[in-house]
């Protein structure tokens, strides 16, 4: 497999969910251009149901306007997967790479999204799992601790993963999480009899377990947003 150069990686905290789809597509487009190398976006969206472009808007269990009384946003994307809630306490990665460089195919790419989480959880001895009967993401025995939805546009992707360490629990009672009915979702918090450090920490471990699986042998660090008035920065 030819070995990618380089991944920058933007941390960039709490995001709106429609800031940061217009930032992926800005830099998808840079991407596609070969003006940016690799990226990372690795951040938090307040709370937010987004729907994949199948559009199973039967899995919200509750009207727009209850939704809105929650203080939760709802949005239609072109991501794969199904309806999934994005908040505080969970750590979103956003890759914009180029699978031709990497070497890998879609499948392997979505494998390699799960075996981050899966490395995440066991360094806080929690036992998870890829994939399984419940189709794509990380399980807990039965209980799903991570979401997987992307995007390959022309061997570009965008969107990815979404991995509970600690949200509001309660904002999952009103969907079919992934449109899978009769599955608990869950959290690191509630599987690990461990301390768990600060929210940035697990977010830079998530990262290193990413960089680790999709083999980057240089990564530059920065703090977002990414700003596309230099776009020597952004490489």
């Amino acid at each position: 497999m030819k070995a990618p150069k380089s991944l920058v990686v933007w941390t960039m905290g709490l995001v709106s969910y429609l800031d940061a789809l217009n930032l992926q597509e800005k830099l998808v487009h840079l991407r596609k251009s070969g003006i940016i190398s690799d990226t990372l976006l690795s951040l938090q969206h307040p709370p937010t149901y987004t729907l994949g472009k199948r559009r199973t808007v039967h899995n919200l269990l509750i009207s727009e306007d209850e939704l809105q009384s929650l203080g939760a946003e709802l949005h239609y994307t072109q991501r794969g997967g199904d309806i999934t809630f994005h908040g505080p306490g969970q750590a979103v990665l956003y890759p914009i790479i180029s699978l031709k460089q990497i070497g890998l195919g879609a499948r392997k790419y979505v494998e390699n999204l799960e075996l981050a989480m899966v490395e995440l959880a066991s360094l806080y001895g929690v036992p998870a799992r890829a994939g399984g009967d419940g189709g794509t993401g990380v399980w807990v025995d039965d209980r799903k601790i991570g979401a997987i939805g992307v995007r390959i546009s022309s061997g570009f992707t965008s969107h990815g993963l979404a991995f509970n360490i600690d949200p509001d629990m309660k904002f999952f009672e009103h969907i079919v999480p992934c449109g899978i009915a009769n599955k608990e979702v869950t959290s690191l918090r509630r599987e690990t009899r461990m301390d768990l450090p600060a929210d940035e920490v697990l977010h830079q471990q998530l990262i290193s377990c990413f960089v680790k699986l999709f083999g980057y042998s240089g990564v530059t660090l920065h703090q977002g947003p990414p700003s596309f008035d230099n776009e020597e920065v952004l490489k």
